[in-house]
């Protein structure tokens, strides 16, 4: 699982939070992260306001664990976010 990611128990799922220098960088990474989503077929909430994002990927119905493509979804957002300069 990507560094830095909290997974949470109660509902199961994983969080993070990105901080970007300011909103043109921040904006760059939504883009991709948007693109990165439709790809993927994984839709996370994402909370954001000015320089940060908030990000937390839920499980699918029925399922109970986080699964291996939302921990790979994980880590490209990571390196989606070094791409950018987080």
């Amino acid at each position: 699982m990507a560094q830095d990611w909290q997974e949470r128990k109660r509902p199961v799922r994983l969080e993070k939070r990105y901080e970007f220098p300011d909103y043109a960088t921040l904006r760059d990474f939504l883009d991709l992260a948007a693109e990165l989503s439709e790809k993927e077929d994984l839709y996370p909430d994402m909370g954001f306001a000015k320089d940060y994002v908030n990000i937390t990927i839920h499980l699918d119905d029925g399922e109970e664990s986080i699964s291996d493509d939302q921990q790979r979804f994980a880590r490209e957002l990571d390196l989606l976010a070094d791409k950018v300069g987080s």
